[in-house]
C-alpha cells in the first residue's frame, strides 16, 4: 500500500510539473526575426527570415505556442541570381524576408520578397497543400516590402505592404488589380522611420493592420502600433499596442496576433538581443475598447506564461544529429544554395560527407557550409571530423559564423596538420554583397599529429545578459579531455550591415589549392541550458 501511494504521489508531482512548467520569455532564445503565426484546427504555424541559408523560408510548427519545430522549407533554393551560389557576389543580408502566412481555401499560402534590386526583388507567392509541402511557385509580383497577404471574407486577397500601403489582387493571385495602389494611413511627424512589419487580421468585423514603429522623440521608443477600420476604403484609427522593454534589452516590436480554438489571443514579438540574434517573445493579448493590447496589466512582455496546452512533446529547433539518416534534419541549412553532388549522408552512413569541389581563399566564399542557429541562455555545439581524406590547402572546422566570426579551422599543409583559432572578419560591397577582404587574425595555433585521424572541435555560447555574447572555443583527441584554445570570451555581434542575423554554428569544408578532397562530420552534439529566470 505504501508503495502505492508513493507511486500516486509521483505521478502527481509528474503531472503539476508538466501542468505548471512555465513558457520562459524569450520564447524561442534564438535567430528567428519577422514572425507571422497562423493557426490551422489545434496547431500553430509560424514563418520566418532566413535570407542566404537554404532552404529558406522555414515553417515551424506548435501545439502549446511552446515547443517549436521546424516541419518545412516554403523554397529549397532561389535561384534567380548565380549571387545565390556564392558566384559574382553573394546575398549576405539579402534573400528572403518577412513571408506572410496564410490558410485560405483548403490551402497554405506564402509571400515574400526578397531583400534585392532588379528582378531578384520580385514577389513571390506560393502555395501548398499542407504546411509541410511541398510549396510550389504560383505567381511573380512587383516587389512589395515587408508585406502580408490577405484574403477578405469573400476571398477578395490583398497586399499591404511598405509603410501604409495596400493594393487588391486578381482573384487568381497572379496580377495587381489596376488601380487599387493606395495609401490607408499617413505616419506621424515623429515616426521618421519606416513603418514596417506589416500584418492584418480580421476579427469581429473589423480590419486590424500591425506594424513596428521606429519613433524618434523623447521618452518615445520602438513600438508596436495597429490602425483598424471597418471599411476598407473608409479612415483607420491607430493606437500603441504595445511599447515595453524586456530582460535587461531595449524595446521590442515586429510580429502578430493569433488565437487559440477557444478564443484567447496571444501576440508574438521579436527582440533584438545582440549576437544570438533576433528572439521571439510571448504576450497575452487583452482586448480593451476592440483593440488588441500586448502585455500584461502593466502592458509589459512577462517573463512568464503558462503554456496554451499542457502535455506536449518537448521539441525544439535546434537539434543534436548523429546523420543516421539519408536525408539532412530540417533544423540545418545552408549557407547559400548548396552544391548538392558535394555533400553526401549515403557514402559512408552514419557521417555527414563534405567535399570540396572548387577553388575559394575564405570560409565567406566556401560552398556546402553547414549552419544551425545558437540559443539562449548558453549551448554548446560539437562534432567530430575525420581527417583522413583532406588534401593539401583544404580547411574544415567549426565556427561562430557571422559577418564577425569566432572560427576553429584544421588546415592541411602538405603533410602537416595545424589547428588554428582565428577572429575573422569580412567586407563585402553594399549592392552586390561581394567579398572584398577577410581580414583573419590567428590567436592561437596547435600543430598535430600528421597521422592523425579525426578530431573533436566544440564551440559554447553564453548569451546571457551581461556575458557579452561570447563563445569559447575547445578541442579535444579523445572526446573527453577538451583543451580550450584562442580567444576567451570572444565576442559575437549582430551586424545589419552585412549578415543581418545571429550567429550560427557552421561546418565547412573547403580547398584554397585543389578540390576533391573531403572530411567526414560523425555527429553533431547539442546542448542547451533552460531559460531560467
Amino acid at each position: 500500500m505504501k508503495k502505492f501511494f508513493t507511486l500516486l504521489l509521483c505521478l502527481a508531482a509528474q503531472f503539476a510539473t508538466a501542468q505548471e512548467a512555465p513558457i520562459q520569455n524569450p520564447m524561442l532564445w534564438a535567430d528567428v526575426p519577422d514572425p507571422d503565426v497562423i493557426r490551422v484546427g489545434d496547431t500553430f504555424y509560424l514563418v520566418s527570415t532566413t535570407m542566404h541559408l537554404m532552404p529558406g523560408a522555414p515553417v515551424m510548427a506548435s501545439k502549446d505556442l511552446k515547443n517549436w519545430e521546424t516541419v518545412g522549407y516554403i523554397f529549397d533554393r532561389l535561384t534567380d541570381s548565380p549571387k545565390y551560389d556564392l558566384q559574382e557576389g553573394t546575398v549576405y543580408g539579402r534573400g528572403q524576408w518577412a513571408t506572410s502566412l496564410k490558410y485560405h481555401d483548403g490551402k497554405f499560402w506564402a509571400l515574400f520578397a526578397p531583400n534585392e534590386g532588379g528582378p531578384m526583388s520580385q514577389t513571390y507567392i506560393c502555395t501548398a497543400p499542407k504546411a509541410e509541402g511541398p510549396w510550389t511557385i504560383h505567381s511573380r509580383l512587383r516587389h512589395f516590402h515587408d508585406a502580408t497577404l490577405f484574403f477578405d471574407d469573400d476571398d477578395t486577397p490583398y497586399v499591404f505592404y511598405g509603410t501604409g500601403e495596400m493594393c487588391q489582387l486578381s482573384r487568381d493571385l497572379k496580377s495587381v488589380v489596376e488601380g487599387s495602389d493606395r495609401h490607408y494611413f499617413e505616419r506621424e511627424a515623429d515616426e521618421r522611420g519606416l513603418l514596417e512589419g506589416t500584418r492584418v487580421i480580421k476579427h469581429n468585423g473589423t480590419y486590424y493592420a500591425l506594424l513596428i514603429s521606429h519613433v524618434f522623440a523623447p521618452g518615445r521608443h520602438r513600438r508596436e502600433v495597429c490602425y483598424r477600420t471597418k471599411d476598407l476604403n473608409a479612415k483607420w484609427e491607430k493606437k500603441v499596442i504595445l511599447e515595453s522593454d524586456f530582460g535587461g534589452f531595449s524595446y521590442l516590436a515586429q510580429g502578430t496576433i493569433v488565437d487559440t480554438e477557444e478564443g484567447d489571443w496571444y501576440g508574438i514579438m521579436f527582440q533584438d538581443r545582440g549576437g544570438v540574434g533576433r528572439v521571439l517573445t510571448l504576450s497575452p493579448v487583452r482586448w480593451i475598447d476592440g483593440w488588441p493590447m500586448l502585455g500584461d496589466e502593466d502592458g509589459k512582455v512577462p517573463e512568464r506564461m503558462r503554456p496554451y496546452r499542457s502535455g506536449q512533446r518537448e521539441t525544439a529547433i535546434v537539434c543534436a544529429d548523429e546523420f543516421a539518416s539519408s536525408e539532412l534534419g530540417l533544423h540545418w541549412q545552408w549557407n547559400h544554395n548548396p552544391v548538392n553532388e558535394a555533400w553526401s549522408l549515403t557514402e559512408r552512413p552514419g557521417f555527414l560527407r563534405l567535399k570540396t569541389n572548387r577553388v575559394v581563399q575564405n570560409l565567406y566564399l566556401a560552398p556546402n557550409t553547414l549552419t544551425q542557429r545558437m540559443e539562449g541562455p548558453t549551448c554548446s555545439g560539437s562534432i567530430c571530423m575525420d581527417l583522413t581524406k583532406m588534401k593539401d590547402g583544404d580547411c574544415a572546422g567549426l565556427a561562430a559564423f557571422n559577418g564577425d566570426s569566432g572560427v576553429l579551422t584544421i588546415k592541411k599543409q602538405g603533410k602537416k596538420l595545424v589547428l588554428e583559432m582565428s577572429e575573422q572578419n569580412v567586407s563585402l560591397t553594399e549592392r552586390e554583397k561581394a567579398v572584398t577582404n577577410v581580414e583573419e587574425k590567428v590567436i592561437e595555433t596547435v600543430e598535430l599529429n600528421a597521422k592523425l585521424a579525426s578530431i573533436y572541435l566544440r564551440l559554447d555560447g553564453d548569451f546571457r545578459p551581461g556575458h557579452n555574447d561570447a563563445a569559447n572555443f575547445f578541442y579535444s583527441l579523445d572526446g573527453q579531455q577538451w583543451t580550450q584554445i584562442g580567444t576567451r570570451n570572444y565576442r559575437m555581434i549582430f551586424d545589419y550591415r552585412r549578415f543581418f542575423m545571429g550567429s550560427k554554428f557552421a561546418i565547412f569544408n573547403y580547398a584554397t589549392k585543389k578540390a576533391g578532397g573531403y572530411v567526414d562530420v560523425d555527429a553533431f552534439n547539442y546542448s542547451v541550458e533552460k531559460n531560467k529566470l
